[in-house]
């Protein structure tokens, strides 16, 4: 049975719009880990849009389960995540100007540099994924740099319009856990997934976690944080 990872920048994301104290994204991840998520994601990004390093640490002494901290490959974000010791470093590209994570890393052209980054994670007792496209190079690519785990960007097949290709992009993400579990890679997925288009990737068993935020914090504002994990939850199940 794959588990649910909620990611909660988005409840940040409304406290950052009038600069105030509520409603807390910590208070949240609480709420979703007594729904039943198995962990909790936060994005660090570099211009602090949403999430706090105070967020962070506060997450790191309070949560229960799992934290994941999504992170850009900098020098800057590794002194941050060996200083607070999230249970995983999940690797992804960053635009400042993107208004959320807009495709999977370049890790076959960027080896050397991430490599490097995943040495230091490692060496700091923190496991790594990274967040890629369901493309064959790619995978193999980040296999060649020791990931425990990635997370297949699942961003072409959520937005999909076409049933056709819907198909295809279901293929491909099909085809990598195929691939990722032959070489010994956990396998997580997120983006873009909702209470409707998960239903079919729930039936990949090889799919360890699903991470997912901006849906949950969504149905909460309406339901309640409570009720929209464990509509989800059960979703993946």
């Amino acid at each position: 049975m794959a588990m649910l990872a909620v990611n909660i920048d988005h409840i940040a994301t409304l406290r950052e719009a009038r600069k105030g104290i509520e409603p807390d994204p910590v208070f949240a991840a609480v709420l979703a880990e007594l729904a039943g998520a198995d962990g909790i994601i936060v994005h660090l990004r570099e211009d602090r849009r949403h999430i706090q390093e105070r967020d962070l640490r506060l997450l790191r002494d309070i949560i229960k389960t799992k934290l994941n901290l999504e992170m850009a490959a900098t020098q800057d974000m590794v002194k941050i995540a060996l200083d607070i010791k999230p249970d995983v470093a999940t690797i992804v590209p960053e635009k400042r100007q993107e208004l959320t994570t807009e495709g999977g890393l370049e890790v076959a052209l960027n080896k050397d540099h991430l490599k490097a980054i995943i040495l230091l994670l490692h060496d700091g007792g923190i496991k790594v994924s990274l967040f890629i496209d369901p493309d064959m190079e790619q995978i193999k690519a980040a296999h060649k740099i020791n990931t425990d785990f990635i997370e297949i960007h699942t961003g072409r097949y959520a937005n999909a319009k076409l049933q056709s290709d819907q198909d295809a992009e279901f293929e491909k993400i099909v085809n990598t856990c195929k691939i990722a579990q032959k070489l010994g890679i956990g396998i997580n997925a997120g983006h873009g997934l909702n209470y409707q288009n998960v239903k079919r990737l729930a039936q990949l068993r090889e799919i360890e976690e699903f991470n997912i935020g901006h849906s949950i914090v969504s149905r909460g504002v309406l339901v309640g944080m409570e009720r929209a994990v464990r509509e989800m939850k059960e979703m993946v199940r």
